[in-house]
């Protein structure tokens, strides 16, 4: 039988009953004849503390140390994890993310994966063990330790999925994939599936479900991928390879909303006198692995203008200032806003999308600061203070809480 790879999230992991709990479902697993893998997450605000811990001693830790002290978090569980499938008389061993063969790339705190050497999991897995690997981490060619960023364990279990021919799980602490966060929208509907590209792009509008990077893995290898509850056995999300694209001219639909209330946004003066400037801005942000969205460049004005996370904001100024003169003078940030991102297909061919999200948001009385639209979203920037209403006004607007008809067949 083909393996199967699970990850599960810290919040499934943040107690000890908490990890009996899941060692039950992963030897549940193995115990259906699939070689089976698992991948584990730092345990509960792990994370968060050894980053506090590192803080108190130094206001900014040299980023080589900070992947040393986090990937802690994630070896812990895994031989936490090991440890209770031990318990349970199961066969099992713990690696790292360098002993599990995981090659990277890139700069630390946002490294991604180059390579996988199987040769270390196939060989447990050929004995009969269950394999739990540390997530969120690698090694280069020189043996450097790296992570991957936060969401980066979903990636890990991907890329192995990927390199071992396997089926996917993601177990987190939430259901599904819904039309929009529940604890804003109460109404919202868990989608029983939804296409691979859609889901990038709703991971990457916003929805913390899943890593985007892991969905865009998924889509490009065709690893078949799961998302579902890890303290309840509830259908989930099937995330499917196929992309919505084939159907936009004979059925454009909403699926979801997605949100990220902590924005901030770059706009960047251009010299007329110096075109390289705006190549030179995104370049250096680029050159950190900070992901960017709704990026405008008006020549005319001429102006530059894109958002990151507010997570973010600090480091892509540092890179900012060091690649545009007069930095100061010529680059303002504007923080507090919301992103509201409406997902579906066929937003470029059906503008009065657009039309009734700034409709909606003006009969509010809420500003839309800009707008942006491609085939699969329509994003608005808002004051972060009134994105949840915007999101329930939205759903509403667009019926989601409604299920949407079977599409129409492609073929």
């Amino acid at each position: 039988m083909k393996p199967l790879v699970q990850k599960y999230g810290g919040t499934s992991l943040s107690t000890a009953e908490h990890v009996r709990r899941v060692a039950e479902r992963i030897d549940a697993a193995r115990q259906t004849g699939r070689p089976t893998v698992a991948v584990v997450s730092a345990r509960g605000d792990t994370t968060d503390r050894l980053l506090a811990d590192a803080k108190q001693l130094h206001p900014h830790p040299a980023p080589r140390e900070t992947d040393q002290l986090l990937a802690t978090g994630e070896v812990a569980s895994a031989a936490l994890m090991a440890t209770a499938l031990h318990r349970r008389g199961t066969r099992a061993v713990s690696l790292t993310g360098a002993q599990a063969g995981i090659r990277t790339t890139g700069p630390h705190g946002a490294a991604l994966i180059d390579t996988i050497d199987t040769r270390a999991v196939r060989a447990h897995l050929e004995r009969g063990s269950v394999v739990v690997v540390a997530g969120f981490q690698g090694i280069d060619p020189a043996g450097e330790l790296f992570t991957l960023g936060r969401g980066g364990s979903d990636t890990t279990a991907v890329a192995l999925a990927a390199a071992l021919d396997a089926r996917c799980e993601i177990y987190t602490d939430v259901d599904a994939v819904y039309t929009a966060d529940p604890r804003l929208v109460p109404r919202a509907r868990p989608l029983p599936e939804i296409a691979a590209p859609l889901m990038a792009e709703m991971a990457f509008a916003g929805a913390r479900v899943l890593h985007a990077r892991a969905v865009e893995l998924a889509a490009v290898r065709n690893v078949p991928l799961l998302v579902a509850s890890a303290m309840h056995d509830r259908p989930g999300t099937t995330i499917t390879g196929g992309s919505p694209i084939g159907m936009l001219e004979k059925e454009g639909f909403v699926a979801a909303i997605t949100h990220d209330a902590d924005i901030a946004r770059f706009a960047i003066r251009l010299a007329p006198d110096d075109p390289e400037r705006p190549h030179r801005a995104l370049r250096a942000i680029a050159d950190q692995i900070i992901p960017v969205d709704l990026v405008t460049w008006a020549d005319d004005r001429p102006a530059l203008s894109f958002t990151v996370a507010g997570a973010a904001v600090h480091q892509a100024r540092r890179q900012v200032e060091l690649a545009v003169p007069n930095a100061g003078r010529d680059v303002a940030v504007q923080r507090e806003l919301g992103k509201i991102s409406l997902l579906g297909t066929g937003m470029l061919t059906r503008p009065e999308y657009a039309v009734r999200v700034l409709r909606t948001l003006e009969e509010l009385g809420i500003p839309a600061n800009s707008l942006h639209t491609n085939q699969l979203r329509v994003s608005v920037l808002v004051p972060a203070e009134h994105t949840a209403a915007a999101v329930a006004a939205l759903h509403d607007e667009f019926e989601l809480d409604r299920p949407r008809p079977d599409p129409v067949p492609t073929s």
